[in-house]
C-alpha cells in the first residue's frame, strides 16, 4: 500500500492509516489528518491556560506559598494573579501579526518555547518580582495560543462540526485546570517548604514541550496557504482533511471555491493592519468578536476559578477541606463542557449565550442575597486578612451549592461558546488579527478583574456578586440585538450575514453551503452553483 507520493505504508498499523498520511510535497514527513486528533493535540495550547489558572488558585491559601512570599496582602496577590493576564494581553495583540506572517503552526511553536521559559522562571522564583516576571512571560505564550489555536482549528474544521472542534479548546483549558490543581494539591499535602510549589510550576513546562514537538506533524492552515497564493498545498490539505486525499471530492471542491472567493474579496481590500478591523463592513464583526470575550470575563466565571479557595474560606471551609471542595467544582466544570461539545452544533450560538447569561445572573443575585442576609463582617477568616466576610451553617452550604451550579452552567454555555463565536465572526483577511484582538479584550478584563476581586472581597464583600449579576443582565440585551447566529455556516457564509446587515434574530435563515454541495454533487456546478445562496 502506498500514498499518493509513492511512499510505502505497509508497515504502518491499519488503525493509524486513516489519520496519518504523507504530504505530496514532503514525503519524508508524517502528517496527521484526522481533525479530532489535530484538535486534541492542538488544544494543548488551551491546556497551558488552564495550567496557569490553577497554578495560582491552588496556592494562594497554602502555608508553603504564604510563608515563602510573606503572606501577600489583597493588592499584592491581585498583582501576582493579574501579571499572567497582562502578559497574555500583550501576547494576544502580537499573535495575529506573527500568525499572518509566519503561519499558524509556527506561531504556536514560538508560543511553546516562550511558555517553557516562563515555567522555568516561575519554578526558580526567589521573590514576588521574580514570580511576576515568570507569570508575565508565561502569559505572553498563553496570549498567542489562546487566540491562534482557535484560528487554526476554525480554519481546519468543516462547518457542520466547527463548534465541536474549536470547543475542544475550552475543554482542554479545563483539563489543564484540573490536572495542575491535582498536582498542586498533592504537592501542598505531601511536600514541605518551597519545593512544593517549585515542583508544580516546573511540571508546567511538559505540555509546552509536547505541543512544540507534535506541531511538526500538523498541516498548515489551508486558508492561510490560500492567502499566500499556495493553492496546490491548500487543495491538497483540504482533500486530506475532508476526503481522505480525494482532490475531486465534491465537498472539497465546494470549500475550495468558497476559500477562493474569500481570498478574492480579501485581496481587493487594502491591508491596513489592526485599523482594518474598524473599517466599514468590518467594525461590526470586531465589536461582536471582542465583546463576546469581554462579556465572558464579566460573567464572572474566571473569578470563580482564580479565587475559589477564598469563596470556600468565607463559607467556613479551610485547609484541605477547601482544596478538596475545589476539586469537585473543577470536575463539574470539566464534565459539563465535555457533555455539551457533542451537541453544541445543534443548539446554536445565540441560544447558548443568552440562556447562560440569564441563569448566571439569577445565580449571582441569589448568592449575593444569601451572603448579605445570613453573613456577617469579620476581621479575618482563618488568619487571612484579605477576607472580611463570613457565612456559616445551612446558608454557607447554599452558597457552595450555588457555586457548583454556576460553574456547571458556565461550563455548558459561555466557557466554550464565547471562544467558538470569536473564532467564527472575522473575515479571512483579518481573522488572525481579529481573534487576537478579541482574546486581548478577554485578557484585558481578566487583568482588571484579577486586580479587582481580592480588594472587592475585602471591601464590599457580598456586593461583588451583585455587580456581576448586573453585567449578566446587560450582556443579555446586547447579545439579543447584535449577535447573529453562526452555527452550521461556513466561514464564508458568515461573511454574507454581516455584509447584508441582517437583523441578528433572523440570521439563522441564512444558508447555502449545503445546497451548493448538493448542486455540485448533482452536476449543477455551473455559474449558478458557485454563488452562496441566501434563503
Amino acid at each position: 500500500m502506498t500514498t499518493r507520493a509513492g511512499i510505502a505504508t505497509a508497515n504502518i498499523p491499519h488503525s493509524l492509516q486513516s489519520i496519518i498520511s504523507f504530504p505530496s510535497k514532503k514525503p519524508i514527513m508524517y502528517r496527521i489528518w484526522n481533525v479530532y486528533v489535530l484538535a486534541a493535540f492542538g488544544t494543548i495550547g488551551g491546556m497551558l491556560f488552564g495550567f496557569e489558572v490553577s497554578s495560582m488558585s491552588a496556592w494562594i491559601g497554602s502555608d508553603q506559598y504564604r510563608a515563602y512570599f510573606n503572606d501577600p496582602d489583597s493588592t499584592t496577590q491581585g498583582g501576582i494573579t493579574a501579571s499572567m493576564s497582562g502578559g497574555s494581553l500583550v501576547g494576544a495583540l502580537v499573535a495575529g501579526q506573527i500568525a499572518d506572517m509566519l503561519g499558524r503552526k509556527i506561531a504556536l511553536q514560538i508560543a511553546s518555547v516562550i511558555w517553557i521559559i516562563g515555567a522555568v522562571l516561575q519554578c526558580s522564583s526567589q521573590n514576588i518580582g521574580h514570580l511576576i516576571a515568570g507569570r508575565i512571560v508565561g502569559g505572553l505564550a498563553i496570549g498567542i495560543t489562546s487566540s491562534q489555536c482557535l484560528v487554526y482549528l476554525a480554519e481546519l474544521a468543516p462547518a457542520k462540526t466547527r463548534g465541536r472542534i474549536t470547543g475542544i479548546q475550552q475543554w482542554s483549558i479545563e483539563w489543564g485546570i484540573l490536572i495542575m490543581y491535582l498536582i498542586s494539591y498533592g504537592c501542598v499535602r505531601g511536600v514541605s517548604g518551597p519545593a512544593a510549589f517549585r515542583i508544580a510550576w516546573g511540571i508546567q513546562a511538559v505540555p509546552g514541550f509536547i505541543l512544540f514537538a507534535v506541531l511538526f506533524l500538523f498541516p498548515e492552515s489551508p486558508r492561510w496557504l490560500a492567502n499566500k497564493d499556495r493553492w496546490e498545498e491548500c487543495h491538497d490539505i483540504l482533500a486530506n482533511l475532508h476526503a481522505k486525499g480525494d482532490r475531486s471530492n465534491v465537498l472539497v471542491l465546494a470549500e475550495l471555491d468558497e476559500v477562493r472567493e474569500a481570498v478574492r474579496i480579501a485581496n481587493e481590500s487594502k491591508d491596513i493592519g489592526y485599523l482594518g478591523l474598524f473599517a466599514p463592513g468590518v467594525w461590526k464583526r470586531t465589536l461582536v468578536g471582542v465583546s463576546v470575550q469581554v462579556w465572558q470575563q464579566l460573567l464572572g466565571g474566571n473569578v470563580m476559578l482564580y479565587y475559589l479557595v477564598y469563596i470556600f474560606n468565607m463559607a467556613g471551609m479551610y485547609g484541605n477541606i477547601a482544596l478538596t471542595s475545589s476539586i469537585i467544582q473543577y470536575v463539574i466544570f470539566l464534565v459539563t463542557t465535555g457533555a455539551v461539545l457533542p451537541v453544541i452544533d445543534r443548539v446554536g450560538r445565540r441560544n447558548l449565550l443568552l440562556v447562560g447569561a440569564v441563569i448566571c445572573a439569577a445565580l449571582h443575585f441569589a448568592t449575593g442575597a444569601v451572603m448579605a442576609v445570613h453573613g456577617n463582617p469579620v476581621t479575618n477568616v482563618d488568619g487571612n486578612y484579605n477576607l472580611k466576610w463570613s457565612i456559616t451553617g445551612a446558608p454557607a452550604k447554599g452558597v457552595i451549592a450555588m457555586c457548583y451550579i454556576f460553574v456547571g452552567v458556565y461550563g455548558l454555555t459561555w466557557a466554550p461558546g464565547a471562544w467558538i463565536y470569536a473564532a467564527e465572526v472575522f473575515p479571512l483577511r483579518y481573522r488572525a488579527k481579529g481573534v487576537g484582538l478579541a482574546a486581548a479584550g478577554n485578557w484585558a478584563f481578566n487583568l482588571a478583574l484579577a486586580f479587582f476581586v481580592p480588594p472587592a472581597f475585602t471591601n464590599i464583600q457580598w456586593k461583588t456578586y451583585m455587580i456581576f449579576g448586573a453585567f449578566c443582565i446587560a450582556m443579555t440585551f446586547h447579545i439579543f440585538f447584535t449577535y447573529p447566529e453562526t452555527v452550521k455556516k461556513s466561514l464564508e457564509e458568515i461573511d454574507t450575514i454581516f455584509d447584508e446587515n441582517l437583523p441578528p434574530w433572523k440570521s439563522a435563515q441564512v444558508g447555502g453551503f449545503d445546497k451548493k454541495v448538493a448542486s455540485m454533487a448533482a452536476g449543477k456546478d455551473g455559474p449558478e452553483a458557485s454563488q452562496t445562496e441566501t434563503v
